[in-house]
């Protein structure tokens, strides 16, 4: 069986290919085609051809994530797999940019681009999952509008508050944590603070969320603030923003609802039943992760969204214990939110939270921790098909601390033991003598007798 394999570097409205054989040896040099019917129609007519040639020949077609322009050509090598054999895989841009680097190569064009996914296709044939269709492609689109208009607000929102600012700082005590309805509705009405210091109470209080006496002290406050800004100029810029503001929110909202309607998943009700997470956050979560088969262990679904403590060690120091936060953003985002929800509302999660600040440990390093537990709950959960049971996570760290725990360091010098006579640094001295006495602590508390050696 001969196998080819086909790398594709998309760009927008035009890709890049290339052909070789198993072993990196060029099949079809370097061509271009548009992303236009004959361009696809072309590409069907070069690989056929080949099929045809030769029926021993298998085709490992990969294109690299390119923010969506790969996927008219994705759709049309997977239609393809019905009659030939075709098997088509997107490739992450970070691998093969890291194996282009390992291969020395210096100079980054659209044709050295196709070539590096098609020998990064064979290097790592066996790691690559083929032929895998995402289901979730429209909602996660869905999903990515959200995030922008996301971004939108918060924009608007930090241009609104320095407006506000110098228009109406008197209100400033009332947007510190964020920006209320009542708030913007009241800045549409009364963009300026001489505005709202002629306004009556019983006008005030009509908007909702504002009581008699809250539209009363903010009338008072109105009438006594330090207020820069009173031209109508000024007064328009933040009228019109709180507007687009409430527009953007109501159109999130709208949104979410739609998302929530076509995305009725078991797997969403599945990890909804963990005391932290809610509707939206398990959508979000359900549409990042797809397909759990996807990863082999939690191990590597963490590592996948970034979640994985970082370090280095080099000679005698760890440097820098961080997490990664490599690979995707979003999911580290809702994880945070769901880390805090649990940390108030599960009992299970709090008690881990409350043991690392026990320890020491800061704040946010302990809610990193957290999310990458709940991230590996996450895992359970949805590879066994079974809802959340604080219990087993209980029995898992039970097993895992059970019994004598062999450490790296007993492993690494199976051949020779440490000894302080080396020709080593003082750190690294002080860290064997340490070793040494955990070690001297453990066959004692094991009530293991150390031989006695007598001169004869």
């Amino acid at each position: 069986m001969t196998e080819y394999y086909l790398g594709a570097d998309a760009s927008k409205g035009y890709a890049d290919f290339v052909i070789l054989n198993q072993n990196k040896e060029i099949i079809e040099e370097n061509f271009q085609l548009d992303d236009t019917f004959e361009g696809h129609q072309k590409l069907f007519e070069i690989l056929s051809g080949l099929l045809l040639a030769n029926s021993q020949v298998t085709i490992y077609a990969g294109l690299e994530s390119s923010g969506g322009y790969e996927q008219n050509w994705f759709v049309m090598l997977n239609k393809l797999q019905s009659n030939f054999p075709i098997y088509t895989a997107t490739v992450n841009p970070f691998g093969v940019n890291h194996h282009s680097k390992a291969s020395l190569n210096r100079n980054v064009t659209d044709k050295i681009s196709a070539r590096n996914i098609a020998e990064y296709l064979i290097t790592y044939r066996n790691k690559i999952r083929f032929g895998q269709h995402d289901y979730f492609a429209g909602l996660r689109r869905h999903w990515k509008l959200v995030e922008l208009l996301s971004k939108q607000r918060v924009q608007l929102l930090n241009q609104l508050e320095s407006l506000v600012y110098i228009a109406q700082p008197q209100l400033i005590k009332y947007c510190r944590v964020t920006i209320s309805r009542w708030i913007l509705l009241l800045l549409i009405k009364y963009p300026t603070a001489r505005q709202l210091a002629r306004t009556r109470i019983t006008t005030l209080s009509k908007i909702p969320s504002i009581t008699d006496r809250k539209a009363r002290l903010v009338i008072t406050d109105a009438k006594q603030t330090v207020a820069s800004a009173t031209d109508n100029i000024t007064g328009e810029l933040i009228r019109s923003t709180a507007k687009q503001i409430i527009q953007i929110e109501d159109n999130i909202q709208c949104q979410l609802g739609s998302i929530a309607k076509n995305c009725q998943l078991p797997e969403v009700e599945l990890l909804k039943t963990f005391a932290g997470i809610g509707d939206y956050s398990a959508i979000g979560l359900i549409l990042e992760i797809g397909a759990i088969e996807r990863f082999s262990s939690a191990k590597k679904m963490a590592s996948y969204f970034g979640l994985h403590p970082s370090y280095r060690v080099s000679g005698d120091g760890v440097h820098r214990v961080r997490m990664s936060k490599r690979g995707r953003r979003s999911v580290r985002r809702i994880l945070f939110i769901v880390a805090l929800a649990a940390i108030a509302h599960n009992p299970h999660i709090k008690h881990i939270y409350n043991r690392l600040l026990k320890r020491g440990m800061p704040k946010m390093a302990a809610i990193g921790v957290l999310m990458h537990k709940i991230m590996r709950i996450i895992y359970g959960m949805l590879k066994h098909n079974r809802p959340y049971d604080p219990s087993v996570d209980r029995i898992n760290q039970e097993k895992r601390w059970s019994g004598d725990q062999v450490t790296q360091s007993n492993v690494d010098r199976r051949y020779q033991p440490s000894h302080i006579d080396a020709p080593i640094s003082k750190r690294q001295v002080r860290k064997r003598k340490e070793q040494g006495e955990s070690q001297d602590a453990k066959c004692t508390n094991c009530e293991i007798i150390a031989p006695v050696h007598t001169e004869i």
